[in-house]
Order: C-alpha cells, then sequence, then structure tokens
C-alpha cells in the first residue's frame, strides 16, 4: 500500500466536509433530515459517480484514516445519544422496545433468506443476505429523530431502544454467521455467551458508573479545572468503547453507556457543548463514508431484481414490528418506519459475505444488492418519517433542544 500524502488528505477533509454541509443544508431546505444530505454526499464522491473515496478499496491509504475518522463519529453520535437518553423512560418501555428488537430481527431475516432462495441464491449466501436485514443503524435512526424533535417521545424512546437491542442481537447473528462461513460449528453455550458479555457489560457498566462517575465529576466542578471534565468525558467515551470491544461487545454499547452515565452530571450542559463541538468534525464523515460504500456500477437486471426483493423484505420485516406491542397505544406506524433504516451494521454483514463467501455465491452482485438495499432503507427512512411527523399546521418550528440535536447542518 503506497503512503498516505498528508497534504492531499487534508485538502480531501476540507472537500468532504464541504460537500456534507453543502448537501445537508439542501435536504433541510428541501424540508428533510440534514442526514439524508450527507448519505447522497457520500453517494456522489463515492465510486459511484465521481470515484474520489472508494471505502471498498484496500490499496486506498486513505481509508484506513477515513475509516478512524468514521468509528470516532459513531462513538460521539452513541455518546451523544447516550446523554440525551432518559434511562428512566427507556425501562418504562423496555417491555415494547424488546418485542420490536425480537420480531424486527425474526421477521426481516425469514423474509430475506426466503427471497434469496426463491432466485436460486446458496443456502448460506442467502443467510447472510438475511440476516444484513435484521439490523437497525441506531444512528442513523437516532439522528433523523432528534431532527425531528422526536427522540424524547415514547415512540422515539421505544426505537432506540429497539435499536440498541438490535445491534445486541446482531452481535449474537454475527457471530453465529461468522462460524458459519468458517465453517465451524455453532453451539448454544457460544451463543449464550455472546449474549450475556453484552448485557452484562451494559448492566455492570451503569451500576459500577453510577457509584463511581457522578462524584468524580462533582470533584472537578469544584475544582473548576478548565476543559478538565470535556476531557475526562472523552476519555470515558473511548474507554468504555474500547472495553466493551475488548469483551467481545459492541463499541457503540460502550459509548452509549457512558453517555448514560454522564446524563445527570452536574457538568452536564459543559461536556455536551465540548462533545458537540467535536462531533461537528466526525459525526458528518461517519453519514458520508455509508453513502460513499455503495457502487450503483455493478448493478444488473438480476441484481436490481434480487435489490428490490430485499428491499421489500427489509421494509415489511421492520414495519410489522412497529405493530408488535400491541398494548401500546402511540404511533406503531411511526415506530415501524423508524427501525427501517440498516445503515453501517447491514454493511458489515455484507462486508463479511464478500470476504468469506466469494467463492461460495455471495459474489460481487449479490454484495451490491444488499448494500443497495442498505442504502434504500437509510435513505427512506428520513423523509418517511418526516411525513409521519410533521409539526401541526400554522405551529411555528419549536426551539432546537441542546444536545445531538445540534449535530444537524443548519442553513
Amino acid at each position: 500500500m503506497p503512503a498516505l500524502d498528508v497534504h492531499s488528505f487534508l485538502g480531501l477533509l476540507v472537500l468532504l466536509l464541504g460537500a456534507a454541509k453543502l448537501c445537508g443544508t439542501l435536504a433541510q431546505w428541501l424540508g428533510q433530515p440534514a442526514v439524508l444530505g450527507e448519505l447522497l454526499a457520500g453517494v456522489l464522491l463515492g465510486a459511484s459517480v465521481f470515484g474520489l473515496i472508494d471505502p471498498g478499496n484496500p490499496n486506498d491509504p486513505r481509508n484506513p484514516v477515513l475509516h478512524v475518522f468514521e468509528e470516532i463519529g459513531v462513538v460521539l453520535l452513541l455518546f451523544e445519544i447516550g446523554m440525551e437518553t432518559d434511562l428512566k423512560k427507556l425501562l418504562r418501555v423496555g417491555g415494547a422496545s424488546t418485542v420490536v428488537a425480537v420480531v424486527g430481527v425474526v421477521v426481516p431475516f425469514v423474509l430475506g433468506y426466503t427471497a434469496c432462495w426463491l432466485v436460486g441464491v446458496g443456502k448460506l449466501p442467502s443467510i447472510v443476505a438475511g440476516a444484513a436485514l435484521t439490523a437497525t443503524s441506531v444512528g442513523i435512526t437516532a439522528r433523523v429523530l432528534s431532527d425531528l424533535k422526536l427522540l424524547h417521545s415514547s415512540e422515539g424512546q421505544i426505537i432506540l431502544g429497539a435499536a440498541v437491542l438490535d445491534d445486541v442481537l446482531g452481535l449474537v447473528i454475527l457471530t453465529v454467521v461468522a462460524g458459519l462461513t468458517d465453517g465451524k460449528p455453532v453451539t448454544l453455550a457460544g451463543v449464550a455467551w455472546t449474549v450475556s458479555v453484552a448485557f452484562g457489560f451494559l448492566t455492570i457498566t451503569l451500576v459500577l458508573g453510577r457509584m463511581l462517575v457522578p462524584p468524580l465529576f462533582g470533584l472537578l466542578h469544584r475544582g473548576r479545572l478548565p476543559g478538565a471534565a470535556i476531557l475526562l468525558a472523552v476519555m470515558l467515551a473511548l474507554g468504555l468503547s474500547w472495553l466493551a470491544h475488548a469483551v467481545g461487545s459492541e463499541v457503540i454499547i460502550g459509548s452509549f453507556a457512558a453517555g448514560l452515565l454522564l446524563s445527570a452530571t452536574q457538568r452536564t450542559m459543559e461536556i455536551e457543548h465540548g462533545i458537540r463541538n467535536l462531533a461537528h468534525f466526525f459525526v458528518p464523515i461517519f453519514f458520508l463514508m455509508v453513502g460513499a460504500a455503495v457502487d450503483v456500477r455493478a448493478l444488473d437486471s438480476r441484481t436490481l431484481g434480487i435489490a428490490a426483493l430485499l428491499i421489500v423484505a427489509a421494509v415489511i420485516g421492520k414495519f410489522v414490528a412497529g405493530y408488535a406491542p400491541f398494548w401500546f397505544r402511540g404511533r406503531k406506524n411511526l415506530i415501524g418506519v423508524g427501525m427501517i433504516p440498516r445503515g453501517e451494521v447491514g454493511l458489515i454483514f455484507a462486508q463479511m459475505g464478500l470476504e468469506k463467501l466469494k467463492n461460495k455465491g455471495f459474489d460481487v452482485k449479490l454484495f451490491s444488492a444488499v448494500t443497495l438495499t442498505v442504502l434504500a432503507t437509510t435513505l427512506m427512512a428520513p423523509p418517511l418519517l418526516k411525513w409521519l411527523a410533521p409539526l401541526p399546521p400554522g405551529e411555528p418550528t419549536p426551539p432546537k433542544p441542546e444536545g445531538i440535536a445540534e449535530l444537524t447542518t443548519e442553513p
């Protein structure tokens, strides 16, 4: 791999951030959430159109650095989401979130597997394709809910809780599918261990953190050391993200837990302001790279047909999940639509299939069909949520709350 040209990379960052800002502003001008424009900016700058970035090219020395920026963006975004989350309210809707998450995993998997099997795709590639439909992109969903001022609604909390659970369940499925693609036996004990690690990490972190973190930040508050609270918050977010990965869980679970721990400290507003400034740089890169991951040039009629079937399966599977908690009296259609975007998690499944099953049926065409499905579901959710949850006629736009709402790209 050639060495990274730092000076050219700085110019690329200017271009990426400028494109994300411009397209995000244009999306808001058209009445859509800014994240939609940032995703489309990635499509334009990716291999599909201008070819300025190609996340799938292993020989591009810029990709490892962009991937690090992308991961930091996810960590900061989930940290901000955690700080904006009312844990008590989230626990109150925990039953509904669990039902939505489980149904939203099982139904899309069955529909995706069946769709691929019906068109002649092999068993193992069909399993991987079906598994790619099980995830919900918590980052993209929460960003859109924040843009629409819905993050603190009952529907928003159910979606957020279900999306986080989806990532835990997705980790289990990813572990199982990885074992299948490697030819390893999948045991019930192994699956149970993966589940236990994910939930155990989150529980232990919250219990111990509630005892240790508030007193520590209380000392900082009395000491009034400039910037110390923000630095410690970033260290906590990165540290718990690393620890979550080290014990075999998901990075985003660690950053989300860090945000929950700092949501009620004495310096919450200062921390939110500092993290928000960092997020203005890293988070748009995350959404832009998601859009850049798809190369539409690889699509032919058969691939488009498979993609169409997978898109239908992906939408129906998650929309049905929104109606699973029959006792909930809120807007079930809003929950169903909020669970639709797959985002980066679905792409992880697709990339794994391409790497390990390229000679067993999961070729570039099937990869393109799955990635097109991921992109389509990610792009359709923001306008659908906007359509389902408009402001009442004549009501002025409410003031934007502090927190992750500030990550939007204002015109």
